[in-house]
């Protein structure tokens, strides 16, 4: 009887030592993302209510912090699944990156499938030049038809671009300038185009550039389409311009961190993600195609986007040249 009540005992200490054992806390899933917070409020929405038995940790992160987490961190980061990063950076990290054999490749369409299976598209982005043509108009300036126009000193204080070196939008842009011009004049162009910047200058987030046309803080954005078009169906009047250059775009991809493969609970939730998140995601924000089926609900988006010249979008060791030049 004493042995039975010593076992009592010691096994209510250890209830009391370790909460989680007792009481059945929650596994914790860590994912992090560098979406839009919208669009990852609407993600961890759906996978809270969809994994009630999991504590779904779902980190809004910048794409450059994002980045250098999963090099620098590798197997032993505290990230289980990486939702959204720009598939340059996921290249990079790739020895990092868990082998996806059991996910179905098959839904997506075939260019932006990795032959070694350590990603799944998640977003095909395009930029363009957002313009708020009522603000030109009440300042007496044209609105611009070219980039080159973008450099008169009219337009001194109404641009706004987000900095390359923190977003893969703002890069995007760069690089679509570098093939077309060369770089040398690719790099004098943005030098000019630095002195008409509005503001404290080019903004962090790929997002910057939209926020600041609808805070009054600028007339035109060299950002995301998918993020003025959605404004646009708020009733907000915007004009998206494609210039000559033609539309920069990149695409961005999930992964699961290289071990956590082997846990059921990461793979369940990540499969959710490839399943039902990303088609949500395309449905309701973006809708440039990465899935063979793909819907919409967006009506404002452009019919169609005239896409530039992406030559070594996934040339990590270029991108991280032509970063080191970028000075502003």
């Amino acid at each position: 009887m004493k042995k039975r009540i010593i076992a009592g005992i010691m096994a209510a200490a250890l209830c009391l030592g370790s909460l989680a054992g007792c009481k059945g806390e929650k596994k914790t899933i860590n994912i992090y993302s560098s979406a839009e917070d919208y669009r990852n409020e609407n993600a961890r929405k759906m996978l809270t209510e969809h994994f009630p038995d999991y504590d779904i940790n779902l980190v809004d992160i910048d794409t450059g912090t994002l980045a250098a987490k999963v090099a620098t961190e590798g197997k032993n980061s505290d990230i289980d699944i990486v939702m959204e990063l720009e598939t340059t950076y996921l290249e990079k990290a790739k020895d990092n990156l868990a082998t996806l054999d059991d996910v179905d490749f098959s839904v997506f369409e075939d260019e932006y499938v990795p032959a070694d299976k350590k990603y799944t598209p998640w977003l095909l982005m395009s930029g363009a030049v957002i313009i708020n043509e009522k603000m030109l108009n009440e300042k007496g300036v044209a609105v611009p038809q070219s980039y080159d126009d973008l450099l008169k000193p009219e337009y001194k204080g109404l641009i706004s671009m987000p900095s390359p070196k923190s977003s893969g939008t703002g890069y995007i842009f760069l690089l679509n300038m570098v093939n077309e011009r060369g770089e040398d004049a690719a790099f004098e162009y943005f030098d000019k185009l630095a002195e008409n910047i509005s503001g404290q200058g080019f903004t962090t987030s790929g997002s910057g550039p939209v926020k600041a046309i609808l805070q009054g803080e600028a007339a035109i954005a060299l950002g995301m389409t998918f993020q003025a078009a959605e404004e646009i169906g708020k009733g907000v009047e915007l004009t998206i311009k494609f210039f000559d250059e033609g539309a920069p775009y990149t695409t961005y991809s999930s992964a699961v961190i290289a071990g956590r493969e082997k846990d059921k609970a990461v793979m369940e939730v990540f499969k959710y993600i490839v399943s039902d998140v990303s088609p949500e995601d395309k449905k309701l924000y973006n809708p440039e195609k990465i899935f063979k089926v793909q819907e919409s609900t967006m009506t404002t988006f452009p019919e169609s986007v005239p896409y530039g010249n992406m030559d070594g979008i996934r040339d990590i060791a270029k991108k991280e040249a032509l970063l080191d030049k970028w000075n502003h």
